[in-house]
C-alpha cells in the first residue's frame, strides 16, 4: 500500500510538473514569505500539543467527510487549541490538494503542514510555495539518501521536516539525518494495521533533542491520554476532528492531555 500511494503521489507530481516547471516552482517557493517556526510552535510544555489535521478520507477508512471549506475548519482548529495544522494533499485515496493547503495556509496563523507522499525535490518546492511550513517523510517510503537530501532541501527553504516512522530501525534512521521532529505511526502504512502501543515501546529509543509525535489511533479523549502517559509531546490527530465538532472535541482532547 505505501509503495502504490508512493507511486501514485509521484506520479500526479510529474503530471504537474509538465504543466508547471520546476524553475517555476522552485522559484515561487523562494519568494515566499519565511516559513513559520513549527519547532517553537511544537516545543514541549507541561500539557499536551495537538497538530489537527485536514482529512476527508483515508485507503483504510473510507470517506470521512466531504469538507467544502478547508480554510473554515482549520481556523476552527485555530479557535479550539491546536497548534499547529496538517493538510492532506494526496488526491487519489485522501481527495486532498495543494489548493487546499493554499486556502488553510491563508486563514490560519500556525504552522502548516504538508502531508503526502513525498518522494523528490518537486514535491518539496510545491510545498513550500503553496505555504507549507512544515512537510512529511516517511522513513519506510524512502531509502537513506534521497531521506537526508530532501530533509536538507526542507531546512534550506526554513521549513521542518516531520519525520514520520513506524520501528526500532526506522527510528535511527531519523537520528542519522538529524531529525528534530519525529512521529511515530501506529498505523503500519504497508498493511494498514493499528498497533496503539507502538509509540510506547519506542518512545525511549526517540533522540532526547527531538519532538515526539504520536500519529494515529486516537478517536477519543482516552487515547491522547494514552500517549501523553507514554510521553509524546504532541499528538496529530484527523478522523476524530472531522466527523465531529472540531472545536469541542480539541477542547476535551487537550484537556486529557493535561
Amino acid at each position: 500500500m505505501l509503495a502504490d500511494l508512493t507511486a501514485g503521489a509521484l506520479e500526479d507530481a510529474r503530471s504537474r510538473e509538465a504543466v508547471r516547471p520546476l524553475a517555476d516552482v522552485e522559484r515561487a517557493a523562494r519568494d515566499r514569505p519565511a516559513a513559520l517556526p513549527a519547532l517553537e510552535a511544537l516545543a514541549p510544555t507541561e500539557n499536551v500539543r495537538i497538530i489537527a489535521e485536514v482529512k476527508r478520507a483515508s485507503p483504510s477508512r473510507g470517506d470521512l467527510a466531504e469538507i467544502p471549506d478547508p480554510a473554515h475548519l482549520a481556523s476552527l482548529y485555530e479557535r479550539g487549541g491546536a497548534s499547529a495544522i496538517s493538510v492532506l494533499t494526496e488526491q487519489r485515496r485522501f481527495k486532498g490538494s495543494l489548493a487546499d493547503l493554499e486556502s488553510v495556509r491563508a486563514a490560519v496563523s500556525l504552522p502548516v503542514l504538508r502531508k503526502d507522499f513525498v518522494s523528490t525535490e518537486y514535491q518539496v518546492f510545491e510545498a513550500r510555495a503553496a505555504g507549507a511550513d512544515i512537510v512529511l517523510l516517511i522513513v519506510a517510503a524512502l531509502d537513506q539518501p534521497v531521506l537526508e537530501r530532501l530533509m536538507r532541501l526542507i531546512e534550506q527553504l526554513g521549513m521542518t521536516a516531520l519525520v514520520e516512522t513506524h520501528s526500532l530501525e526506522e527510528l535511527q534512521r531519523a537520528a542519522d539525518i538529524g531529525a528534530r521532529l519525529v512521529g511515530v505511526n501506529a498505523r503500519d502504512l504497508s498493511t494498514f494495521e493499528l498497533d496503539r502501543g507502538l509509540f510506547g515501546r519506542l518512545r525511549e529509543s526517540i533522540p532526547a533533542d527531538a519532538i515526539a509525535v504520536a500519529e494515529s489511533a486516537v478517536l477519543a479523549p482516552a487515547d491522547v491520554a494514552h500517549y501523553r502517559a507514554a510521553g509524546a509531546d504532541v499528538v496529530l490527530i484527523g478522523e476524530a476532528l472531522v466527523t465531529g465538532d472540531p472545536v469541542a472535541t480539541l477542547t476535551t482532547f487537550l484537556e486529557a492531555g493535561s
